[in-house]
């Protein structure tokens, strides 16, 4: 018997070594598998929970997915509701409002996607900076209340500065007249509600997205940053050289989860406060909102299920396609 060279001096006849772990031919032993099972036990009990809430909640449910090939009727349920092919997707693209609804869902979702990313690093970068622990503390709660106040309470804040809740002129058309600006209702021009949107998306998701940034800062080793000040670089260029290169895997995990979200809107927020004015329908009707009008007054369960199938796919080919782009543009990432 030969013996091959190497660290672990493997016999070349693929005998088992002195821990059993390899078989005839270079294998792995098939009761090792379940050896590692019963020696991982308590690991394995702690996924038992998540496993079957996936299972009962998320897989189970997909059985209706057939919904979306059928013509629905209540009363005849799931399996006796008769098979029509396509036709709920063809309805759906080629209503007039499938372009309008689909180019909606993307522009704001990459609007919210980059305008939050670039606040919440900037945030957590100013953050970091801060020396003083009490003031550091008190400025990250107070970032991070938005993002518990619930879409209905931030429609009556966003309805006191633009229009008033007794009807009034609300505190921007107050600030726009005492600079001699004409008064704007805000609720009847379609144009400016993206951006609306976006600064309220960041002003509500910016503090909570920079505790995860800034708990990524925290991990940095200090040499480095030490390794840059002997150099002569300045805050700023640490900031730029060290902090934000180190950002960019946990920015890129971020970013791929919202990538396959990228064709859902933000149901509850966009309708809570733009509810059902038809005024701002041409800039801010998303697919969520526009199946939830659809199913409420035309009961078209159909196509609404076929929409929904449409946006799980697009979201899948999208996250497949950013992971491969990631993992071939930035292999340091650890997306490999």
């Amino acid at each position: 018997m030969t013996l091959v060279s190497g660290p672990a001096m493997v016999p070349e006849t693929g005998e088992a070594g002195p821990a059993g772990a390899v078989g005839p031919g270079g294998s792995v032993r098939r009761g090792q598998g379940r050896r590692g099972v019963a020696r991982d036990r308590s690991i394995w009990l702690l996924a038992v929970p998540g496993i079957v809430f996936f299972a009962v909640f998320s897989y189970a449910p997909m059985v209706g997915i057939v919904v979306a090939f059928k013509s629905y009727n209540v009363s005849e349920g799931i399996l006796g509701s008769p098979w029509n092919g396509v036709e709920n997707f063809r309805f759906f693209l080629g209503s007039g409002d499938a372009g309008r609804v689909l180019f909606n869902t993307l522009f704001l979702n990459s609007l919210f996607l980059v305008a939050t990313t670039v606040s919440s690093v900037l945030l957590a970068i100013f953050l970091n900076e801060i020396r003083l622990r009490y003031v550091k503390r008190l400025l990250q709660s107070t970032i991070f209340l938005p993002y518990f106040i619930s879409p209905v309470v931030v429609s009556l804040m966003l309805q006191g500065f633009l229009q008033g809740i007794g009807g009034g002129g609300g505190m921007v058309n107050e600030w726009l007249t005492s600079f001699g600006l004409p008064q704007v209702n805000w609720y009847a021009e379609p144009g400016a509600w993206p951006w609306i949107l976006t600064v309220l998306k960041v002003w509500q998701m910016s503090g909570y997205l920079s505790i995860i940034y800034l708990a990524t800062i925290t991990s940095i080793p200090e040499e480095v940053y030490e390794a840059g000040r002997i150099d002569g670089a300045s805050s700023r260029k640490l900031a730029w050289h060290i902090t934000l290169p180190m950002l960019v895997p946990t920015m890129l995990v971020l970013l791929l989860l919202n990538i396959g979200r990228i064709f859902y809107g933000d149901f509850a927020t966009i309708y809570a406060i733009v509810g059902d004015n038809g005024a701002l329908f041409p800039t801010t009707d998303v697919i969520d909102t526009y199946v939830f009008r659809a199913l409420r007054t035309l009961g078209d369960f159909g196509m609404t299920a076929a929409i929904g199938l449409m946006q799980s796919v697009v979201g899948l080919v999208f996250v497949s396609v950013a992971t491969l782009l990631a993992r071939r543009y930035a292999r340091k990432s650890g997306l490999m």
